[in-house]
């Protein structure tokens, strides 16, 4: 008999995706409400794409099985 199947994080699914490279890819937060108090810099490098390295990936891997 095989072994159990995982369950998929919903919560993770809908936060990360994974690119065509194999990295984890997220959406950085601070970009909803009281934009006007933050610099044109800043909201500039939030709506860039943010890449999730090291420990914290292998977490995010583990609870994303099939994605």
């Amino acid at each position: 008999m095989a072994g159990c199947k995982v369950k998929t994080h919903r919560g993770a699914k809908k936060r990360f995706k994974i690119s065509g490279t194999g990295k984890l890819i997220f959406q950085k937060n601070g970009m909803r409400h009281i934009l006007t108090s933050k610099s044109r810099k800043r909201k500039r490098q939030l709506k860039e794409t943010g890449v999730i390295e090291g420990t914290v990936a292998a977490n995010v891997r583990r609870i994303m099985p099939y994605d």
